[in-house]
């Protein structure tokens, strides 16, 4: 191997990409798993190399791991004749992560305009509410047909 050339491409931006998303709310271990699988092999890591490549502990990369296969953003690779479990991105994990959080969007809005309605005797405070519910249920409606626009202007993946 060329010896200018990094063990692990992409490391540095990898590792940024995850404090970002750290900094945005995803818990950081997950992050950095999500974030290394970006730039893995073709065949995926094993939880031993992930852990290699982030210098913690198996356990911390189990715990990532199974936290990101709840999200649906990874997923297991099984080969025949290997007993080691690789990992990989799932193919459209970003676009299956923003389409099943749309729900979200709109119980919120529901929460924000009871809070609102709970308030009428602070109106500034009470209209706040009312507008963070109405950006919110724009966002439930939205994020899928932007995901939808995204996937016809680029022929990106499957519909979702």
């Amino acid at each position: 191997m060329d010896d200018d050339r990094p063990a692990h491409p992409g490391a540095q931006h990898a590792e940024r990409a995850a404090a970002m998303l750290a900094a945005a709310g995803m818990p950081r271990m997950p992050a950095r798993v999500m974030m290394a699988l970006a730039g893995s092999p073709d065949e995926g890591y094993s939880a031993a190399e992930l852990a290699d490549r982030l210098g913690v502990s198996p356990a911390a990369v189990s715990g990532a791991v199974r936290y990101l296969e709840t999200m649906r953003m990874i997923h297991r690779l099984s080969r025949p004749g290997e007993r080691v479990a690789r990992f990989d991105l799932m193919e459209d994990g970003w676009r299956s992560m923003v389409i099943s959080q749309s729900p979200m969007y709109g119980r919120l809005a529901d929460d924000m305009d009871a809070i609102a309605a709970e308030n009428e005797s602070a109106p500034i405070s009470a209209a706040r509410a009312r507008e963070m519910a109405d950006f919110l249920r724009y966002l439930e409606k939205r994020m899928p047909e932007i995901v939808e626009e995204w996937r016809r202007s680029t022929g990106g993946g499957t519909s979702t």
